[in-house]
């Protein structure tokens, strides 16, 4: 055996060994995982009387624990998923299959926890908890507290110790304590994501995952919406509405969005998904029939043009003018026409009518709304300065009950959330509403003349004019006290910090592989 020879044996053996050995503890550890796994399906099985069902929700829940505390980030994207996706209201004439899985519902609906105390809570407040104490473990294994300033903590403490005083006071003077939890919670839910979201996505990388994450869902639902029109053959049958009513003000977010990437650049693979989508988010957002979806979207659309600057508008600037022409062409042919083409248009028509004839099925609704302002600027002059505090009817001089419009906690909550806002918390309250928001948009819209990141500007875009959609909507439907939109809406604005830090990063390139700005909005 020459000497080559006998080295390559030498060396194939110890391979062959140390291939071995590196192998053998990950097949026992694959080994122990299949043997855990399978014990656990067959005890849950047998406890469940072999119910599938509760053997998949447990499962999933083992697997959405694990992956939380192995990456923080990947279990709060899963959770963002599960807010975007699962329906806190069934769609009327539809049993979807997100509207059935609890995660909005309190425990005490289960009958397993109807007579116990603490189940006023629900999974989705469960889930978030969960995400704050795995977070708290990792600060508490850090040598250094790493936890990122939040731009203007001070009228957002100051709005969530107004909210925490009406609710104090609503109780003092005889408030309903369940009431008030329905009524408080989304905006606790904001205020808590609004702080907690840029101590989770710290990086660019994860900014990007999460505009993935907003992306797909919110064109999951807006497709639901298509399907759904489609399988009534194009036709609404009575049904007011086809998707909740946040699902337009979610779609509104991703077309601000592609404009921003249109406009400024940034990440290519988003910008050419979402025009792929344009259309189903198009015909999701026409299915949600909301009349005050639209004006958001009007008022988001001024709102970009006006944060974008007349440099950048100036390349698209024969967009806008073909896009204003076709509109008021629209308008002046179907305003007075019945038919399929004129329903958009109509829609707004019957939201600007005070006359039967011309409000059509939404008279009624139109009539509501303004004695529900009536009765709550009636409310106002008893409590001015503090509001009558949350758990508290709103005093209604027109007796609203004997109108035909229903929805829960009809004689607490109103459709103008603006002003029933100003009702429950009094001119100070209504006061640090106004602050807070007011300086998010101030103090976000310098920042958006300061950033050089392309995507990060697109990014920052929806975040600012999410609020200012989410007010517009607020003041004519019941938007404030919806989970789903309001921890969507702390989510896109508690990125303000993070796209501030990466983009004064000293690696911070403003722009990337992969990346470049502009181009025709169908190809690019």
């Amino acid at each position: 055996m020459y000497p080559s020879d006998h080295f390559s044996a030498v060396r194939d053996k110890y391979l062959i060994t140390e291939s071995s050995s590196i192998r053998a503890p990950r097949y026992s550890g694959l080994m122990i995982f299949a043997i855990v796994f399978s014990v656990a399906i067959s005890v849950l099985f047998i406890a469940t009387y072999g119910d599938v069902t509760a053997v998949a929700a447990a499962l999933a829940l083992a697997l959405v624990v694990g992956v939380t505390i192995y990456r923080l980030d990947w279990g709060f994207f899963i959770f963002i998923s599960l807010v975007l996706l699962v329906d806190q209201y069934s769609v009327v004439g539809f049993e979807s299959t997100s509207a059935q899985i609890p995660y909005f519902k309190n425990l005490k609906e289960i009958s397993a926890f109807q007579n116990v105390g603490f189940a006023v809570v629900n999974p989705f407040e469960l889930h978030l908890f969960f995400l704050f104490m795995v977070w708290v473990s990792h600060l508490a294994l850090q040598r250094k507290l790493a936890v990122r300033p939040v731009r203007v903590w001070v009228s957002a403490l100051f709005f969530f110790a107004c909210i925490a005083f009406s609710f104090v006071d609503g109780m003092r003077s005889g408030g309903d304590f369940l009431v008030a939890l329905w009524e408080i919670r989304a905006l606790c839910y904001f205020m808590i994501l609004f702080f907690f979201v840029p101590q989770i996505i710290r990086t660019r990388d994860q900014v990007r995952n999460l505009m993935w994450i907003v992306a797909i869902t919110i064109t999951i639902k807006a497709l639901e919406g298509l399907i759904r029109f489609i399988s009534l053959g194009f036709h609404f049958t009575g049904l007011p509405a086809l998707t909740n009513h946040e699902d337009p003000v979610f779609i509104t977010t991703l077309i601000v969005f592609l404009f921003g990437l249109l406009l400024f650049g940034g990440d290519r693979t988003q910008k050419r998904f979402l025009q792929f989508v344009f259309i189903i988010l198009c015909a999701g957002f026409y299915t949600a029939q909301r009349r005050a979806a639209y004006g958001a979207l009007g008022v988001s659309v001024l709102a970009f043009l006006v944060l974008a600057g007349s440099r950048e508008l100036v390349k698209y600037l024969r967009y806008v003018v073909i896009a204003v022409v076709i509109l008021a062409l629209y308008s002046a042919l179907f305003w007075n026409r019945e038919g399929r083409l004129s329903a958009p248009i109509q829609l707004l028509k019957t939201s600007l009518s005070d006359q039967q004839e011309t409000a059509g099925d939404r008279f009624y609704s139109n009539v509501y709304r303004e004695y529900e302002r009536y009765d709550l600027a009636q409310t106002i002059q008893r409590a001015p300065v503090k509001g009558i505090g949350f758990g508290n009817m709103y005093d209604q001089t027109i007796y609203l009950r004997n109108m035909p419009m229903s929805f829960p906690l009809r004689d607490f909550i109103a459709h103008n959330e603006i002003l029933w806002l100003l009702t429950k918390m009094g001119a100070m309250g209504f006061f640090a509403f106004c602050l807070f928001f007011t300086s998010y948009v101030f103090q976000g819209s310098i920042l958006f003349s300061r950033l050089k990141d392309p995507y990060f500007k697109a990014v920052l875009a929806i975040a600012i004019i999410a609020g200012l959609n989410q007010i517009f909507v607020s003041y004519f439907d019941l938007q404030l006290t919806y989970y789903r939109n309001m921890v969507y809406l702390g989510t896109l604005m508690g990125l303000l910090p993070t796209l501030e830090a990466e983009d004064r990063a000293p690696d911070a390139a403003p722009a990337r592989a992969g990346t470049r700005p502009g181009g025709n909005f169908f190809y690019s």
